[in-house]
C-alpha cells in the first residue's frame, strides 16, 4: 500500500515537472484577461451608474419637455411661413386685405405733391387779396364765399365811362356787375373759372350761364403771371369791346344764370376755339 501511494505520488510529481510551460504562460494570460474583463465589467458597471445617475426620472422629463417645444416652435414657425406664402399668393380672406393694405402703405402716397400745390396755391392768393385790397381807384372787390379763399365774389365797379354799358348801369342803378371766380388745385398754373352772376348781360362776349368767352381763361391762353385783377381789367375790356350792355327784356332780365350751364357753355366754347381757332366761328357752331 505504502508503495502505490509513493508511486502515485510520483506520478503526480512528474506530470507536474512535465507541464507545458506555454500552457502555463496561457493560463496566467487567461487569469490576467479575465481581470481585465473584470476591471472593464467593473468601468462598464461604473458608467452604467453614472449614466443612471444622470439619467434621473426628473432630468428625463426635462429633456423631453425641452425637446418638446423645440420641436413644436419649429413646426410653428413653419406653419407661420406657409401661411403667410399662402396669403401672399392668394391675397384671400382677411389676411389678403391686411397683405395689400400693408404693402400699399409702403408705396408713396401723392399728399406731398397736392399739399405742396395747396401752399402754392395759398400763398398766391393771400397775396393777391392783400394787392387788391389795396387799389384805390375801387376798380374791383372781393369777398370771399363763405370764408372759402378758393371761392371769390368779385364786384366789377367800373367800366368804359364812354360805353354804353356805363350808361345801361346809371340808368338802371346797378353799382357793380358781379362775377363768381373759383380757383383749381393746381393754380396759378391752370386759369380760374369765371362766370358773370349778375345782372344779366347780353352781348359782351357773355354767353348762356354767364359763361364768359376770353382766351387767357383757357388752358392754352393762361399764364401763371397774370393777375386776378389784370383779368378783371381784360373782363371790363372785352365787355366794351363787345358792345355788352345790360338785358330789359321783361322775364329775361330777372333770370339768372346757373353755374351748370356756364360750364357747359364754357365747354363748348372751348372746344370751337380749338377747332376753328380764336376768330369768329361758323354761325352753325354757334
Amino acid at each position: 500500500m505504502a508503495t502505490l501511494l509513493r508511486k502515485i505520488g510520483l506520478i503526480r510529481l512528474h506530470d507536474r515537472d512535465t507541464e507545458d510551460p506555454k500552457h502555463h504562460q496561457g493560463s496566467l494570460k487567461g487569469s490576467k484577461g479575465g481581470n481585465q474583463k473584470n476591471n472593464a465589467n467593473k468601468h462598464c458597471q461604473t458608467a452604467n451608474e453614472t449614466n443612471n445617475i444622470l439619467s434621473t426620472p426628473e432630468i428625463k422629463a426635462r429633456k423631453l419637455d425641452q425637446l418638446g417645444k423645440d420641436k413644436a416652435g419649429s413646426g410653428k414657425d413653419k406653419q407661420q411661413g406657409k401661411d403667410a406664402k399662402e396669403k401672399q399668393q392668394t391675397g384671400g380672406g382677411g389676411g389678403g386685405s391686411k397683405t395689400t393694405s400693408a404693402s400699399s402703405s409702403s408705396i408713396p402716397p401723392l399728399a406731398p405733391h397736392r399739399q405742396h400745390c395747396t401752399q402754392v396755391r395759398t400763398r398766391r392768393l393771400m397775396k393777391e387779396l392783400q394787392e387788391i385790397r389795396r387799389l384805390g381807384d375801387n376798380f374791383i372787390t372781393v369777398e370771399l364765399v363763405e370764408d372759402n379763399l378758393y371761392d371769390w365774389n368779385v364786384k366789377l365797379h367800373q367800366v368804359d365811362k364812354d360805353s354804353a354799358l356805363w350808361q345801361d348801369m346809371k340808368e338802371t342803378s346797378t353799382e357793380f356787375i358781379l362775377l363768381n371766380v373759383t380757383f383749381p388745385d393746381n393754380f396759378p398754373f391752370s386759369p380760374p373759372f369765371m362766370r358773370v352772376l349778375t345782372p344779366r348781360l347780353e352781348n359782351g362776349y357773355v354767353l348762356d350761364g354767364g359763361a364768359i368767352c376770353m382766351e387767357l381763361l383757357t388752358p392754352r391762353g393762361w399764364s401763371s403771371a397774370y393777375t386776378v385783377e389784370a383779368v378783371m381789367r381784360q373782363f371790363a375790356a372785352s365787355l366794351v369791346k363787345g358792345q355788352g350792355r345790360i338785358c330789359r327784356k321783361a322775364g329775361k332780365s330777372k333770370k339768372a344764370f346757373s353755374r351748370k350751364e356756364a360750364e357747359a357753355t364754357f365747354k363748348s366754347l372751348v372746344k370751337t376755339h380749338e377747332k376753328y381757332g380764336w376768330v369768329s366761328p361758323p354761325v352753325s357752331d354757334g
